[in-house]
């Protein structure tokens, strides 16, 4: 595609040559052939080595670049506007169930549902409209799915999860496993016991919602473990049996969250956060990434980080305490031997 019918499809203006375009590509790894975005001038001389063709660049750019110019308003989403014209088109999975796949007795399909191949749904299971249940997934007895949804491969419903429409799960998701519930302790003759706690819930997802690749869900001990609509959430996050998401929230990598715990509306958890069990997080909090929460956030700090999980300001006041106090014995170390002198 030219450059020129890029910037048209994309409402850009074009500046430089009229070149060939062929795919997208990170300003460090593009090449010849190749499209490019930057909306950041700290990123200026990434742009002035790169071996893209084109790059996309906001209207105030002043800093000029190697190759053509495409100005457009939000460089980011035009290049990922962009990618969809040169990615390969996603498969298209046909309504029907693959001969290999095993239904339960009970188990009801909507309209136009496709069922991959070795995939076992077992019985009293309820597939809405237009879902997509790709290869080797298991859904056990009792689940229902709502339309539109699609589910990747090697996912597992654990019995009696509910999921609502349009939801996308990735491959490795884990919904409805037993949380983590066991009494311990002493007998009167010193021995140790341990005993499991039966975990009897479910899990219930709302709709819109997306799952990042082995992510896992506890089913609740009773009741059941909500995650609200809209909530997106990365690979390789751990949510707690009980834990209850509003809605409209972001969980990210390795982030976890202990059984009981409330997650408000439009919150974001970055990675490696731990949220402790029995607390709740208020609505529209972010909890950097690494933080430890103990207790309930109420708001009054829409922003934490560290472990405890502090304001930014508090954080700083105690990162920067070693380096003022570093400065101060130096400048008392020169004062002494000026008063020597």
């Amino acid at each position: 595609m030219k450059a020129s019918e890029l910037a048209a499809f994309l409402g850009g203006t074009l500046e430089g040559e009229n070149t060939e375009i062929y795919a997208c590509a990170g300003l460090e790894e593009a090449r010849k052939g190749d499209l490019s975005f930057c909306k950041d001038p700290k990123h200026v001389k990434l742009v002035e080595t790169t071996g893209a063709s084109a790059v996309l660049l906001p209207p105030d750019w002043t800093h000029g670049a190697p190759c053509a110019i495409i100005r457009v308003e939000d460089p980011n989403r035009a290049c990922m506007k962009a990618a969809e014209l040169f990615a390969p088109p996603e498969p298209v999975r046909a309504p029907g169930v693959h001969p290999t796949a095993i239904l339960g007795p009970g188990v009801t399909l909507g309209e136009n549902v496709h069922v991959g191949a070795y995939t076992i749904i077992e019985k009293g299971t309820a597939i809405g409209d237009g879902a997509v249940i790709e290869a080797q997934v298991f859904i056990g007895e009792n689940c229902r799915v709502g339309a539109r949804t699609h589910i990747y491969p090697q996912v597992t419903l654990r019995e009696g999860t509910v999921v609502g429409a349009d939801c996308i799960f990735h491959c490795g998701v884990r919904l409805g496993g037993d949380g983590y519930g066991f009494n311990n302790g002493r007998r009167e003759d010193g021995s140790v016991y341990i005993e499991k706690i039966p975990q009897l819930g479910i899990v219930e997802i709302g709709d819109g919602v997306e799952i990042g690749s082995n992510t896992t869900i506890d089913r609740a001990r009773i009741g059941r473990t909500y995650i609200g609509p809209m909530t997106k959430i990365d690979n390789l996050v751990q949510i707690g049996h009980n834990v209850k998401v509003k809605g409209y929230s972001g969980l990210i990598a390795q982030s976890g969250v202990a059984g009981s715990t409330e997650i408000g509306y439009g919150c974001l958890i970055w990675a490696q956060a731990g949220i402790s069990g029995h607390i709740k997080i208020a609505d529209g909090v972010q909890v950097g990434p690494q933080a430890g929460v103990p207790q309930t956030l109420d708001g009054s700090l829409k922003y934490v980080i560290g472990a405890p999980a502090m304001s930014m300001k508090d954080m700083a006041a105690i990162t920067l305490a070693p380096k003022m106090i570093a400065k101060l014995k130096a400048e008392i170390k020169d004062i002494k031997a000026k008063m020597k002198v």
